[in-house]
């Protein structure tokens, strides 16, 4: 079974508070774009066990993948009383790690999709949601799939349609940054997205690139790694709508209306060897997010 792992990017990003047990609370809308992973799955192994092609992934119980399998088994054995198997996965890694991508949640949601199809759909989706928030914030997302604006940890979810299609360059300039301690060295009283984006959250105005890209991370990522803000600097002229840091960062997406535009740029940005360039799309359809052969 082989599953494909989209990445996502955040539209924007507002933190709204630190709750009592260290998580921030945010709003935020999300999307999956065309870039994946793939994540193969051989079900019946004599112990469950994890690989990728990237040496720098955990391969081990610290691997959310391998944390979601184990989840579902858990959930299999306990709620249908069915034996505990094991599985083998392996991850052919294209989503750039530590990003703001989020290629390791939606690797963990791709083995709880992939699972549940292999036993023939013993959960609903409300409940594979249930199983990835125990696993990690963004999992209950790429479970869900489609355009969404998620608030609370990440974990409550509402479609959103306002969200046209954009031609996306994709850029990573060859950093790996820590979520962690970019929440740590979040200061409060410097998010400003709140108030740039009332419309969009009252869903009384449609998304618009010129207006409402904003992510209240980056105060503290360009701080510390100056190059995103040249990498947007590049993007937005090179003819993009709009260009953002996605999640804690270091990736950064530039939104194009045109394709020829989007084409151009990156053959503009290319120059730049340490940058990693991706041209991809917004993925709208979750039957289209996730493919199993």
């Amino acid at each position: 079974m082989k599953i494909f792992s989209p990445a996502k990017i955040n539209l924007f990003l507002h933190i709204t508070g630190k709750r009592p047990d260290g998580y921030h609370d945010l709003v935020t809308l999300m999307c999956c774009i065309g870039l994946y992973d793939t994540v193969a799955l051989e079900i019946g192994a004599p112990k469950t066990v994890i690989s990728c092609s990237d040496p720098t992934v955990p391969q081990d119980q610290t691997n959310l993948a391998f944390r979601a399998a184990g989840c579902f088994y858990d959930y299999l054995s306990r709620h249908l009383e069915k034996r505990y198997d094991h599985v083998e996965i392996h991850i052919d890694k294209c989503i750039p790690v530590s990003a703001g991508l989020g290629g390791g949640s939606s690797n963990a949601a791709a083995v709880l999709l992939g699972l549940n199809q292999y036993y023939g759909h013993p959960f609903t989706q409300a409940e594979l949601q249930d199983m990835g928030q125990s696993i990690g914030a963004d999992v209950p997302f790429f479970i869900f799939g489609h355009p969404a604006i998620a608030s609370g940890i990440g974990e409550r979810l509402e479609p959103y349609s306002g969200l046209q299609s954009y031609h996306i360059l994709l850029v990573h300039p060859g950093l790996e940054v820590s979520t962690a301690a970019v929440y740590n060295n979040l200061d409060l009283g410097l998010t400003n997205c709140k108030k740039k984006l009332k419309q969009v959250l009252l869903k009384k105005q449609a998304f618009n690139a010129c207006d409402h890209l904003c992510n209240d991370l980056e105060t503290v990522t360009v701080k510390k790694y100056p190059e995103i803000a040249l990498i947007k600097e590049n993007l937005m002229h090179l003819g993009a709508s709009g260009a953002l840091m996605s999640g804690s960062g270091p990736a950064v997406f530039g939104l194009f209306s045109d394709a020829i535009q989007a084409r151009n740029a990156c053959e503009a940005l290319a120059q730049h060897q340490h940058w990693r360039l991706f041209l991809t799309n917004i993925i709208f359809d979750a039957d289209y997010r996730i493919r199993v052969t």
